[in-house]
């Protein structure tokens, strides 16, 4: 199962896009939905209401919705599960969709994730897979989650699969939090092509490829428009491209954190954002 929820973990809407973009590759077909009647507060997550025809109204409701393929070059099916973070009773939503899974026979879940990151656009997106099995760890070349803090829905279905004894993981893309406000493809070409390594299965993504090349274009046009805009890039770029030389696995060495030094970047962003005064 591969599963994406808009909202608080999809910066961006790239975890929402990808997965919509592998059901529709994969050619999956919807089976079923989760009632969103017990779990969305409808005055903050409203419906929609559309006309057909010109005549008839129509509502539209936020919903949950699963989708099932096979996996090409597969013997295994998939499940797509695509839905919008729902502000109530999360336990007992994760309960419902694990308790699918168990009646599917599913035997990995995978979750996609955006976060807003201090990371440059023009530079490859980072995709860390993380998961708590350490044998699910060592046999899919993941990390060991050590996040503590807030979460989303995301961090609570992998808490339900943990108790419903199903094996889970979940890849998280980077998304530079200055455009953290625009769908970002490329972000979501990185998620696509990360599960469908993930998977074992081959994925064709031209079309992703060319919608990820002319936003990653737009944004330099805008960003180079302004100096101070473009001179924070750039120090993102020589930050980023020093972590990635830190060794060729992409690990630090010895000794080294690896990390980006923060507080100059938080520095940098404050001074950008006061000089653009209103």
């Amino acid at each position: 199962m591969v599963a994406a929820f808009e909202g608080w973990n999809d910066a961006a809407d790239a975890s929402s896009t990808a997965a919509r973009y592998l059901r529709e590759r994969w050619d999956a077909r919807p089976f079923a939905s989760i009632d969103p009647e017990d779990f969305f507060d409808f005055s903050t997550t409203r419906p929609q209401v559309r006309l057909i025809d010109g005549l008839t109204r129509e509502i539209t409701w936020p919903e949950t919705e699963l989708s099932a393929a096979a996996l090409p070059g597969s013997q295994r099916d998939v499940v797509v599960l695509v839905g919008t973070e729902p502000q109530l009773r999360w336990r007992t939503f994760c309960a419902e969709v694990t308790g699918i899974a168990g009646e599917l026979g599913v035997e990995l879940v995978v979750t996609l994730g955006a976060l807003l990151a201090d990371v440059a656009h023009t530079r490859p997106v980072r995709v860390t897979g993380t998961a708590a099995d350490p044998e699910l760890v060592a046999r899919l070349g993941l990390q060991r989650s050590a996040y503590e803090g807030p979460t989303g829905i995301v961090g609570v279905l992998h808490d339900a699969c943990r108790q419903a004894q199903i094996p889970s993981a979940s890849l998280w893309a980077a998304v530079p939090h200055y455009v953290g406000g625009t769908p970002s493809p490329k972000a979501a070409l990185a998620l696509v092509r990360r599960t469908a390594d993930l998977l074992a299965t081959p994925l064709m993504t031209t079309d992703l490829e060319i919608a990820s090349a002319a936003y990653e274009s737009q944004v330099s046009e805008v960003v180079d428009e302004d100096d101070d805009v473009a001179g924070y890039v750039r120090r993102l770029e020589l930050v980023g491209d020093d972590d990635d030389d830190d060794d060729d696995d992409g690990h630090a060495p010895e000794g080294s954190t690896g990390e980006v030094d923060g507080e100059q970047l938080v520095a940098d962003l404050e001074r950008f954002l006061r000089e653009q005064g209103e």
